[in-house]
């Protein structure tokens, strides 16, 4: 027979598989169902691009009008801001407030200073509070997290730390706060 002799060609292809190493052998097989997955997916894409061009079309015909996203407008913020506010009438009460909650971090509250305020232009209350407090590191941040957490009209304004010495496990805190109120006759 003189056509293709399988045993010498079996031969042929193991020795240039063996000349080329494993990693040929695994580059020619991917290469090979690439070209596979090309082919049987060509007719598949065609057939679907032929699709979507005939849905354009439809969806050229009738365009659907798209509005514009509604912002809020700056009435309703304002109104959204006011009902956000704390009541004036119950001021004495955050107080009290920051009292209970100092107490459940193991904070030492000794004194604060108060001073109430008018901001004219917003026509809102304000209550700025100092606090010296003395208790450790964490209890301080659980302390102004828990504020924040309760009174959900305050501001942390500042704080700054002092420690006596390295060393101590306590240090001191000042705290400003700013508390945020509305009275009934201040709203618009």
């Amino acid at each position: 027979m003189s056509g293709f002799d399988a045993a010498g060609g079996a031969l042929a292809l193991r020795l240039w598989l063996a000349r080329r190493g494993t990693i040929s052998l695994l580059g020619a097989a991917l290469c090979a169902a690439g070209a596979v997955a090309w082919l049987w997916q060509r007719p598949h894409a065609r057939l679907e691009h032929a699709r979507s061009a005939q849905a354009g079309a439809v969806d050229r015909a009738a365009p659907v009008p798209v509005a514009p996203p509604r912002l809020p407008d700056s009435g309703r913020n304002l109104v959204d801001f006011y009902a956000a506010l704390g009541q004036r009438r119950y001021a004495e009460q955050q107080v009290k407030t920051l009292f209970a909650i100092a107490a459940k971090t193991g904070l030492t509250l000794s004194s604060g200073q108060y001073t109430p305020g008018f901001e004219r232009s917003g026509r809102f209350y304000t209550y700025q509070i100092v606090l010296p407090v003395t208790g450790s590191y964490r209890d301080v941040w659980r302390f102004c997290l828990k504020t924040l957490d309760a009174i959900p009209f305050a501001s942390l304004d500042e704080i700054s730390f002092r420690r006596e010495k390295i060393a101590d496990a306590t240090l001191q805190a000042r705290l400003r706060l700013t508390v945020y109120l509305s009275d009934a006759e201040a709203q618009p």
